[in-house]
């Protein structure tokens, strides 16, 4: 019996070395990208199957759907591990990022199968804003595609440093070290191009596991590593992370009770211990580090990689979204910046419209300038551009609505990375990479003047205001907007009427009609009529403005209460049998692009302050109703 508990002691012991060994290894996340079936799925597939890491009965259904689909013949279709979506199995192609997790005694993976279709890019853009290595299939028969650039530009763009290129499907092309060679030369002239300076090129067959786990001896002409014997060996960049000046965004603020207060992130540069100098950005606050706390107790230094707790020596205002750092190698603060945009959406970027710009744990408003250029990641051509469309890549300024801590993101992915998400539809619309602040983001100050907005509003007896009156094109914002200015005028009070026609011959005389020329127009006019309350006027203004993301840029640029959105409610049919200026025909007719309530949509307000309901009000009655509601 002794000897029974001595067996289960020493099973039990050779458990837990098992556990804590798997425990401590490196993790590598990887990414699989490249064209349409080149064979991303398949590969990794196959590392599953090599690296033991399917269980019976995953191998059973395996086997099963293999069969059933019939897409490899008689053997296992390795690619039905990885597509998950019934969409996927039924037309053999990937469309989401499906990640996996497999171990080996070396080394723990997490590898992201991303599709190789253009209309998914967005998707590999996220499966690669993780990882540390991608592996570029290439299709041995068709060679270096358009997709691969693509592919291989935004691995590149992405600050991914290690490079594999895997020519599959060696087995169809007859193992010829010639098609191999000439694969590399090509992807090499590109890879140059782009600025990759090294790749690791290794040609493989997924589907007959040829230099996967192991060399073949189908082609004794390659003297490289497997791919993952390349995979258990590559230097990790957490190593390289460790070299950089100290940063830690912050998650969340953990207050416990009134005794400890803490600071919870993950470092992602450098690293950090009890006593050391740290500055709060963007605020410029220092103090120094009191504990460095964990979940297993206090820690003599935490470094990159890691999550952790700080609690400073001194009470200092600190929150979520602001980084804590090395109080002699601080982080840059700016409000503008120039930077890449890779664009994920349908429906195209506006220059000037706000979008939420979120990056680390924080999340500003932001608006992104026309491209400087955009980029062909055929010739890498910089192309003029106005905005990007689906899956665009362009150079454009960013602007924030306030300061915000970052690093270049060839410096740091956490720190030089955003993501821009639209305002209404809360969807991803970009991803983006810093380069550097705007040396005017750094030179230009708000100059402080004596006489300011209360003394001018003071001197015109009023309060300064904007009526903003919005709606289709002949309902009678611009006579309503008259006949209240009109009214005004004959109470002494001091007024200004933008009018979208008159401002378009001499302000935005160089604006046209599309979408994003509507964003810059309704900008530049919200900023004019800031300047104005600014005087102390009241601004009475007659535009379409059909975007509500415009009109909330502008409520936005105000003081609160200031602005009063006057939606003139008049529908299509009416405001179509008005049209004196001949616009709606011309619009019908082909004749007029972009033409709003037509071909461009009209967003109504959904609680504008005043509803001017023109069917059951005459212009007199408008008037009276928007100046009540004005001056009590």
């Amino acid at each position: 019996m002794n000897e029974i508990y001595k067996t289960d002691a020493l099973i039990a012991r050779d458990i837990d070395a098992y556990l804590d060994t798997h425990q401590h290894k490196t993790m590598l996340r990887f990414i699989t990208c490249g064209s349409v079936d080149d064979g991303k799925s398949t590969l990794i597939g196959r590392l599953l199957y090599d690296a033991k890491m399917i269980f019976e009965d995953q191998l059973a259904t395996l086997e099963a759907d293999s069969r059933r689909l019939g897409t490899q013949g008689t053997k296992i279709d390795f690619a039905l591990l990885v597509d998950g979506l019934a969409a996927e199995r039924e037309q053999g192609i990937t469309i989401d990022v499906a990640y996996r997790f497999f171990a080996t005694e070396k080394r723990k993976f997490i590898v992201a199968d991303t599709p190789g279709h253009e209309q998914y890019t967005r998707n590999m853009v996220t499966g690669a804003s993780t990882a540390e290595l991608a592996v570029i299939l290439v299709d041995a028969r068709r060679g270096v595609l358009t997709q691969t650039r693509r592919h291989s530009y935004l691995v590149h763009l992405l600050g991914i440093r290690h490079i594999v290129l895997a020519v599959n499907k060696m087995d169809l092309v007859g193992y010829d070290q010639g098609v191999f060679d000439a694969i590399v030369d090509d992807y090499r002239s590109f890879a140059r191009s782009i600025g990759v300076e090294a790749f690791t090129p290794i040609p493989i067959s997924a589907l007959e596991g040829d230099n996967i786990t192991r060399l073949g001896a189908n082609m004794p002409w390659y003297g490289g590593p497997a791919l993952m014997d390349h995979l258990e060996t590559v230097e990790l960049d957490q190593v390289a992370d460790l070299d950089k000046p100290f940063a830690m965004p912050v998650q969340w603020v953990n207050r416990p009770d009134q005794s400890f207060r803490g600071f919870a992130g993950t470092v992602t540069g450098g690293a950090v211990a009890p006593g050391d100098a740290v500055r709060v950005l963007p605020s410029g606050k220092t103090s120094s580090v009191a504990r460095v706390v964990t979940f297993d107790g206090d820690r003599d230094r935490a470094v990159a990689g890691e999550a952790v707790t700080l609690t400073l020596a001194d009470e200092i205002d600190c929150s979520r979204g602001q980084v804590i750092c090395a109080a002699k190698a601080p982080l840059e603060v700016a409000d503008q910046f120039e930077a890449t945009i890779v664009w994920m959406d349908e429906t195209e970027l506006l220059p000037g419209r706000p979008y939420w710009l979120k990056t680390g744990a924080q999340t500003v408003s932001a608006t992104v300038a026309a491209p400087k250029y955009a980029v062909n990641v055929n010739t890498m051509e910089h192309l003029a551009a106005k905005t990007l469309d689906l899956n665009g890549i362009g150079v454009a300024n960013v602007t924030t609505d306030r300061d915000i801590p970052f690093a270049p993101y060839a410096e740091s992915r956490d720190l030089g990375g955003f993501i821009l998400i639209d305002k209404l539809t809360n969807k991803t619309v970009a991803a983006g990479m810093i380069h550097f602040a705007l040396r005017r983001a750094q030179n230009i100050h708000w100059q402080a003047t004596d006489i300011g907005r209360d003394h001018h509003a003071g001197m015109k007896n009023q309060k300064p205001a904007v009526l903003w009156m919005t709606g289709l094109s002949g309902s009678g914002k611009s006579t309503i907007a008259n006949m209240v200015e009109k009214k005004l005028a004959r109470m002494n009070r001091h007024t200004f009427l933008l009018d979208g026609d008159n401002v378009r011959h001499g302000l935005n005389k160089d604006l046209g009609f599309t979408d994003a020329d509507r964003v810059e127009n309704i900008r530049r006019v919200g900023e004019v009529a800031r300047l104005m309350t600014d005087a102390g006027l009241i601004v009475i203004t007659a535009f379409i403005s059909p975007f509500r993301a415009e009109r909330d840029m502008v409520r936005a640029m105000m003081q609160p209460g200031e602005f009063i959105e006057v939606f003139i409610d008049t529908p299509l049919e009416e405001a179509e049998r008005r049209d004196v200026k001949g616009l709606y025909a011309k619009a019908r007719a082909g004749q007029l692009k972009n033409f709003t309530g037509i071909d461009s949509p009209y967003e109504a307000p959904e609680t504008p302050e005043i509803r001017i309901d023109t069917s059951a009000l005459s212009v007199e009655e408008a008037a009276d109703l928007i100046i009540a509601r004005l001056i009590p």
